[in-house]
């Protein structure tokens, strides 16, 4: 009995292990799989209108799983950068939409593009407290000796920690905002499922918009360097930050025309550009927010003449930075808004379609 006993033990084993084998082979495959349809690009052999609509899906299914609405039973809150995560995936979507504006019509385009919107906003919270402590931080660390020995600075930055956690708190605890957030991410995922976007060749379903949003950037490009000619710098705050929405959704439509894995580069090139354009106009944003933050004066830990002499070296310190910024970003906005909008999108176009053919 115990050779045959061995022989069952063996066997049982095998069938075990195989089993095993088998379902690691399945996980991989599925996680594969999921990697593929998340992915924001186009891939090689895709029909552009089916991969559009894979990419719109791929983001919801990310944000709504990292709000904790997939495969999370344990109830947990997401941490940080779940929500950091989450919301760059509600601006990709955002992109994405406003790159199929015309195929969707006004109303479907206007009613969908506001609930990314709101979603975006219901989880701002803690991510905007953490760029301010980021921002102080950073113009610290570039100007030590002149912002340090304030002890009014070092107050703020004590002061944006403790607002920091006390953000992070409501926002992460919030489960009702975070339900309601999901309950629309899946509904309109279910409205994006039932899409019917019509094939073209090349880029022709989303030429118009690209078309569009690069015209869009471009004006915008336009009136922030005569703010700048003009002498009103720090006034045109809203311009730059206009621009750099802009901006953004041109990265983000370059981003989803470019057909990974193929020799061409050209579209990828321009997408990096403009993603470092809109770090540049993103920085200038947030330095924007930060002396904001000391208006009034009186406000805390800026009270007596010591406070008022560390405010005058911060908001110094900050009008210098973004200077400098929106220097560099309007130079780097020339080289990437040169083109009239009819050559750029027959670049793309033409860029493309080559690597289609591939």
């Amino acid at each position: 009995m115990a050779p045959l006993a061995a022989t069952i033990a063996a066997s049982v084993a095998v069938g075990v292990g195989i089993a095993l084998a088998q379902a690691e082979r399945a996980r991989r495959s599925a996680k594969a799989q999921r990697a593929r349809e998340r992915r924001f690009a186009s891939l090689p052999g895709e029909p552009l209108s089916e991969g559009l609509r894979r990419m719109v899906l791929g983001q919801l299914d990310l944000a709504i799983e990292l709000l904790g609405g997939e495969g999370k039973s344990d109830g947990r809150a997401p941490d940080e950068r779940a929500i950091h995560e989450t919301r760059k995936a509600l601006k990709r979507l955002r992109a994405l939409l406003r790159l199929l504006r015309a195929q969707l019509g006004e109303r479907r385009f206007a009613r969908e593009y506001e609930i990314l919107r709101d979603a975006a906003r219901r989880l701002a919270g803690a991510r905007d407290a953490e760029v301010m402590v980021d921002t102080l931080d950073a113009l610290l660390q570039r100007s030590p000796a002149k912002l340090a020995r304030h002890r009014a600075v070092i107050e703020l930055r004590e002061l944006l920690v403790t607002e920091r956690a006390a953000a992070t708190r409501r926002t992460l605890g919030d489960r009702a905002t975070r339900a309601e957030v999901l309950s629309e991410l899946a509904s309109l995922r279910e409205r994006v499922r039932l899409w019917s976007l019509p094939e073209r060749p090349a880029i022709a379903v989303v030429e118009s918009d690209l078309h569009r949003i690069y015209r869009q950037g471009r004006r915008r490009h336009r009136g922030a360097g005569r703010s700048e000619i003009g002498g009103h710098g720090g006034g045109g705050t809203q311009e730059l930050h206009q621009w750099r929405k802009r901006v953004k959704d041109l990265r983000y439509a370059l981003e989803a025309l470019d057909i990974k894995g193929l020799p061409s580069k050209r579209v990828a090139k321009l997408a990096r550009r403009a993603n470092g354009l809109g770090e540049l106009l993103g920085e200038e944003h947030d330095l924007a927010l930060l002396a904001a933050l000391l208006h009034p004066p009186g406000r805390a830990p800026f009270k007596g003449k010591r406070g008022k002499r560390a405010r005058s070296a911060l908001l110094k310190q900050i009008a210098r930075r973004r200077a400098r910024l929106r220097k560099r970003a309007l130079r780097e906005g020339e080289r990437l808004y040169r083109r009239k909008p009819k050559n750029f999108t027959r670049r793309v176009r033409r860029a493309h379609a080559r690597a289609s053919r591939v």
